[in-house]
């Protein structure tokens, strides 16, 4: 007999999709790259089976921001503000880089994000120089199997004599239309494009204007941050969105500096936010924004942000997130009458749409993945949820953004296709991988001192 799919049997599910729901005992059938069927008791004689007994199905995770460049500067920065990251990353250790070093960097953490259980990365890459640092970055997702948003950037160094500020200088017309005549050409693949942009805080008005323009001409998602110091064009925003520019194509990352009628204008107009809550409270961003673009109406996104400060693990993301924004929450209520509020704000099911279909509708690919809804590519994993920290399972939605970590993925599949089996990647070498990342990354660092103090515990 042909084998015909895979047929994960007798699992809870949990489909974020509230047309379908959840389940306590069901089974998940994949039929070449997209889900076929949900429910309990499907019949599939010809299909592969996956005992699905003492575990939890998921969507794939969604990490809708990092800077996947940084991978071989893991824990370089954790003890730096954003001003000092600003001042010994982008302005000193960037320049360092070697297409091959974009390279290793992309492929050895996009690896490390399947392995984590996430199946979408929003590659937010703004270290290419040259063309070839762009085109190494894209083979290094390429390679790695993974689902990805390639937002393609630009590098922040101080200038040279005679050259112009960043800010000075549009994003490069040229270089977005290459990648849309080669590696992007097709919309209906795991790589897909979009624009990682200055935005009216880090550019003048008039790259501003290019920018917005040119991501509207092209249709695609421009995503920038927004804050950290002082804006480069006080009331850029209210110009842009004076011309019509802002839209549901904008992503706004972090925004902690926006006013609640911003957040609240914006979310009217569609504009996404992306939180990175850890990295955020680490380097001194501010207060995440969670609970705000909530309160306007809006769902956020989350992402991971650097590996140079933080651990890519998407669990702790919702994690982190959550207990952020109930601690705002709970302050909030103390101020108000000092008593501790009788239900939480948000709740762990709200912080695992915010991880799955909610970063995957910011990437512009919720038709795509993001829930476990029948017609959609099977980015699918698969928890052990018999292991030790996560028996038993009271409610499987705690359970997964309270418990679970990356040990506890077992199974990871993209778009029908195992990745991870039984606890293991399934990509070639990982361990020379983990060599070339490794003399990669110290290259890059002994080429800048950094001083001790930036960098507690430095052996």
């Amino acid at each position: 007999m042909t084998q015909h799919g895979i047929l994960i049997r007798n699992a809870i599910v949990l489909t974020m999709d509230d047309a379908i729901g959840s389940f306590r005992d069901a089974d998940v059938l994949v039929e070449g790259e997209r889900i076929a069927a949900v429910g309990p008791n499907l019949s599939a004689d010809a299909a592969e089976v996956v005992d699905g007994r003492g575990r939890i199905v998921i969507p794939g995770l969604v990490n809708g921001h990092m800077h996947t460049w940084q991978t071989g500067l893991r824990s370089l920065c954790s003890n730096m503000t954003l001003m000092d990251y600003f001042r010994w990353v982008h302005r000193g250790l960037a320049a360092a880089f070697r297409p091959e070093d974009i390279y290793v960097a992309t492929l050895a953490g996009a690896l490390g994000q399947i392995n984590a259980g996430a199946t979408t990365l929003g590659d937010w890459c703004h270290n290419n120089p040259t063309p070839a640092h762009t085109d190494a970055a894209v083979d290094g997702l390429f390679e790695s199997g993974i689902r990805s948003v390639f937002l393609h950037g630009s590098p922040k160094p101080d200038p040279k004599p005679g050259e112009p500020h960043f800010s000075e200088v549009p994003h490069p017309r040229h270089e977005i239309e290459r990648l849309m005549r080669t590696r992007f050409s097709s919309r209906d693949q795991l790589m897909t494009l979009g624009m990682a942009i200055l935005g009216p805080h880090y550019s003048t008005m008039e790259v501003a204007r290019a920018d917005f323009r040119l991501a509207r001409e092209l249709d695609l998602v421009a995503s920038m941050h927004q804050g950290g110091g002082q804006a480069r064009t006080p009331g850029g925003w209210e110009t842009l969105e004076a011309e019509g520019l802002v839209g549901s194509n904008i992503n706004i990352v972090h925004g902690n500096n926006l006013t609640d009628d911003q957040i609240r204008r914006f979310v009217e107009a569609g504009v996404s936010f992306t939180v990175t809550a850890e990295n955020e409270m680490t380097q001194g961003h501010g207060r995440p924004i969670t609970g705000r673009v909530l309160a306007a109406g809006g769902q956020p996104s989350f992402g991971v942000d650097i590996e140079s400060v933080v651990g890519a693990d998407m669990f702790a993301v919702g994690r982190m997130a959550l207990a952020c924004q109930r601690a705002l929450d709970n302050a909030a209520r103390r101020e108000i009458d000092g008593g501790i509020p009788d239900s939480c704000s948000v709740s762990t099911k709200d912080a695992l749409r915010w991880i799955t279909i909610e970063t995957a509708r910011m990437l512009g690919i919720d038709d795509k993945v993001g829930s476990l809804t029948p017609g959609k590519q099977a980015d699918i994993v698969v928890l052990d949820a018999a292991a030790w920290n996560m028996t038993p399972v009271h409610d499987p939605y705690s359970t997964v953004v309270m418990q679970a970590g990356i040990g506890n993925v077992e199974h990871v599949l993209i778009a029908g296709k195992f990745r991870k089996r039984d606890g293991r990647l399934l990509w070639g070498d990982v361990d020379r991988v983990k060599r070339e990342l490794e003399a990669s990354g110290r290259r890059i660092v002994a080429q800048l001192g950094i001083p001790t103090q930036l960098r507690e515990g430095a052996i």
